[in-house]
């Protein structure tokens, strides 16, 4: 353990067995395993519990309980990695568009990390919509298992996008000049308290695989794999069944969510 984070128990958590030079090679090793590993879920804003960014804190809670998080936590611990790994790398602030009617506020954290002589947006902490492996900031679209993405200029901004069935569809925008933590502080803030957030509204637990994709929404969980989808609404009883087996979140009956009443 090195500056107070353990990077083989985080390997371990995530499974990963491969080189640990910081090569482009490794990068897109560590991003598939730790994307398709540990889900993203709100179950502790859920619950009225904080949601805390310090190292110990994450660690803790994604590495040791075996819990996941959202973007903050997620990529907070995969820069960490990174970082021990002897990684360049900056974060960045991002505004979700996922079709938004107006601008959204900068809610969301991604990375851009250097790689094989190229720029990479990295991003363990988008859910089901999220990257397995990192996208160059080179224009063109990048095939990933059964989705494809690209990122593109927009005036001084970058806009990740992925391909769907009616074209090009934004993800979210980002400037590539990189934030402070104290920026992140304020957006970890407003996700995990505002009333009219969506982590406030929605309980959902989501997690990218390469067969397919898992997504519980409230009582929603639908499996997606390309464009065939199957969805069905749970009872009380399989939503903690579902959280156990497919996101390996152990949750006790009877609790709570604020978002279900």
């Amino acid at each position: 353990m090195e500056g107070g984070f353990d990077l083989k128990a985080y390997l371990g958590r995530i499974g990963y067995l491969g080189a640990l030079e910081a090569t482009a090679a490794t990068l897109r090793g560590l991003h598939l395993a730790h994307a398709s590993t540990i889900p993203f879920e709100n179950l502790d804003i859920q619950m009225g519990l904080p949601i805390r960014l310090d190292l110990a804190s994450i660690q803790e809670k994604l590495v040791y309980r075996k819990r996941g998080g959202y973007c903050f936590e997620q990529n907070t611990l995969f820069m960490t990695a990174l970082k021990a790994l002897g990684f360049e790398l900056k974060p960045c602030e991002a505004r979700v568009r996922l079709g938004a009617a107006g601008v959204l506020p900068r809610t969301h954290m991604l990375l851009l990390v250097q790689a094989g002589g190229a720029e990479h947006l990295c991003d363990v902490g988008f859910g089901g919509e999220g990257l397995l492996h990192p996208v160059p900031l080179d224009g063109n679209h990048h095939a990933q298992f059964l989705e494809t993405y690209r990122v593109i200029p927009e005036g001084p901004l970058r806009v990740l996008q992925s391909l769907r069935a009616e074209g090009w569809f934004d993800l979210y925008a980002f400037a590539p000049e990189g934030g402070e933590a104290v920026d992140f502080e304020m957006g970890n803030w407003y996700t995990s308290t505002h009333p009219q957030s969506r982590f406030i509204a929605t309980l959902t637990a989501q997690l990218p695989t390469p067969e397919a994709r898992y997504v519980l929404r409230n009582r929603t969980y639908t499996i997606s794999r390309g464009r065939l989808q199957e969805t069905r609404e749970l009872d009380d009883e399989e939503m903690i069944e579902v959280l156990d087996r497919q996101f390996g979140l152990e949750v006790s009956r009877g609790t709570r969510f604020r978002a279900l009443g």
